[in-house]
């Protein structure tokens, strides 16, 4: 799958949601759901495969010992938002500690599924989806990093900041939009949860 025209996603195409989970969400990337969600839900319409990253801040870990960071230690702030929990049923999930979902065993089960394209969206923009987005780019991956489905819980400026990174580290043509994968418009897919909270009120 290229990224212009799609209409269906191929076997080796992966959507790879990154680390959609409830802290991130609370923290400040909590806008990024709706365009996430409404993206994942195509996808999947679509007959496409779907990997979910999930971020778990081991004691010991480099955020921690370099970092002084202790937040994400468990349930519920690991957990995957409750919106995207029906898309984890019959997609892969993979846990890491650090950055990257390229960990030894994020590199066996992109081979083993055979994907050689990864199209990246979540959080945090300059962090875990950069450096799995090079990660791909360095074991001879192709990746796609869609644009209006990433966002930095810090801000737009670290959001800005990572999307000039990849500018230089994976290629200008590898950043997308959601309207470039020929799967729709992002406000069209966004219609039924639209339609959903209207009918709610």
């Amino acid at each position: 799958m290229g990224p212009q025209g799609i209409v269906r996603p191929r076997a080796h195409d992966v959507l790879v949601v990154v680390d959609m989970q409830n802290w991130f969400m609370g923290a400040g990337g909590g806008h990024i759901l709706a365009p996430v969600l409404a993206l994942v839900r195509r996808w999947s319409q679509a007959g496409g495969r779907v990997l979910f990253t999930r971020y778990v801040n081991a004691p010991g870990s480099p955020h921690e010992r370099l970092l002084g960071w202790r937040e994400m230690r468990g349930s519920p702030d690991v957990d995957i938002v409750p919106a995207l929990l029906p898309y984890t049923r019959s997609a892969d999930v993979l846990d890491k500690h650090v950055y990257t979902l390229f960990t030894g065993e994020g590199q066996e089960l992109a081979a083993r599924r055979g994907w050689t394209d990864l199209y990246f969206c979540g959080v945090d923009t300059e962090c875990c989806v950069a450096q799995s987005a090079v990660g791909a780019f360095e074991h001879g991956l192709t990746p796609w990093v869609i644009t209006d489905a990433c966002t930095s819980h810090v801000g737009p400026d670290a959001h800005d900041a990572g999307m000039l990174v990849l500018r230089r580290t994976i290629g200008r043509r590898q950043l997308i939009t959601v309207d470039g994968l020929g799967l729709g418009t992002l406000p069209e897919m966004c219609e039924p949860d639209v339609r959903t909270t209207r009918e709610n009120r």
